[in-house]
């Protein structure tokens, strides 16, 4: 809205160069960071005095298996602290795009609609627990049958758009929307062609049950993809450029330029939320929130073609989701668990390490993984 708002006073008053600035991508983005944190810290005491006074509170599920941790015992003290707070997030997300990006941009509509898409799954699965107080939501089974869907959608833009996107691997000469870019290796970009569709819906199933996964201590998954973010924001801003993608050896991919105002959006909006989600949390993001977020990281990362990058940078999403995998594949098999209690953060609450150490711990490696991911872009 602003970038048109921009072409038009430039047609009307060509003498008046100031408002050129915000033409670049750069300006948006810390304009959009900016937005969406306000936006965020605005609504945040209005959000969270709204659900309490509707009673959206957090109901903590009691486990009675012999020998198994009892997770209402540890979190006991949050029932009651309000869910859906990924509606924060969701603002300040849509108000920031809406004003700084190019909407006539392909991939902001894609990025966009998959995100609210899968945050309207969680968005529903947060009203059952509400109205039923019933802390399961809805069945697994439905909520994956959503998840699907939207990979879907997400798999055949990309197949059906492959020649359209302008989408560049200089190394090869290849082009196209269906390729895959591997860290660490220069010349070597698979072709999934139609492949390209069940792929999304594994990135995108993946990411968004991971973020919902590691949603389980104040601020701790809005912490890891706000570092997430971060990185993905300079590889979104690199690809786009020609000059930069050129000599790093990796897609060129020009119209990835606007999901940077996205993520800078995201960001802003991300920080606003934790201000109110910071041990201990006024207010949660449920799964309003956690699908939401993977989903939008899922999705950017299927449209600038850094799908496996993704699985380094969001380390701590791929740790959290196999501590999962390996305690019921465990228990099934042998009936012993690996984990005093899965995902892994709950694991290390069972011993004794207090929550707010677990975050920030989880954090720094969360950090150190970024700055892995972003040594690989070099590393080629």
């Amino acid at each position: 809205m602003v970038f048109w708002l921009v072409e038009l006073m430039q047609q009307i008053w060509p003498s008046f160069s100031a408002v050129r600035v915000l033409q670049y991508i750069s300006v948006r983005t810390s304009l959009a960071l900016i937005t969406a944190l306000l936006v965020s810290l605005t609504l945040g005491p209005w959000l969270i005095a709204f659900l309490r006074q509707k009673k959206a509170g957090a109901q903590i599920l009691k486990i009675h298996r012999k020998g198994a941790p009892d997770l209402h015992e540890m979190h006991g003290n949050k029932t009651g602290t309000p869910i859906m707070g990924g509606l924060l997030i969701l603002a300040g997300i849509l108000v920031s795009t809406l004003l700084f990006c190019r909407l006539n941009n392909r991939f902001v509509w894609v990025a966009i609609l998959a995100s609210l898409a899968l945050g309207a799954i969680g968005f529903y699965d947060d009203y059952v627990k509400v109205t039923l107080r019933d802390p399961r939501g809805i069945s697994a089974r439905v909520k994956l049958v959503g998840q699907i869907l939207v990979g879907l959608a997400v798999g055949v833009f990309l197949y059906a758009s492959d020649n359209t996107l302008g989408i560049i691997y200089h190394l090869t000469g290849d082009r196209g929307a269906t390729h895959l870019c591997f860290p660490f290796v220069k010349t070597w970009y698979p072709d999934l062609g139609a492949a390209i569709i069940p792929f999304a819906v594994i990135v995108l199933v993946s990411t968004s049950n991971a973020v919902n996964l590691t949603d389980g201590l104040d601020g701790l998954a809005i912490g890891v993809t706000i570092i997430a973010a971060s990185t993905f924001l300079l590889v979104t801003y690199l690809v786009s450029r020609v000059d930069y993608a050129r000599y790093l050896m990796f897609p060129y991919i020009p119209q990835g330029g606007e999901l940077t105002v996205i993520l800078g959006a995201l960001i802003g909006a991300g920080l606003g939320f934790l201000w109110f989600n910071v041990h201990p949390a006024e207010i949660f993001m449920g799964d309003t929130g956690s699908l939401l977020l993977g989903g939008l990281l899922g999705t950017i990362a299927l449209l600038i073609k850094q799908e496996l990058l993704l699985i380094i940078v969001g380390g701590i999403f791929v740790i959290e989701a196999l501590s999962v995998i390996i305690q019921v594949t465990s228990y099934r098999l042998t009936g012993r668990r690996v984990f005093l209690m899965s995902p892994l953060h709950h694991h290390f609450q069972r011993r004794g390490m207090p929550e707010s150490k677990i975050i920030g711990r989880f954090w720094i490696v969360a950090a150190l993984l970024a700055l892995i991911g972003l040594a690989t872009l070099k590393l080629r």
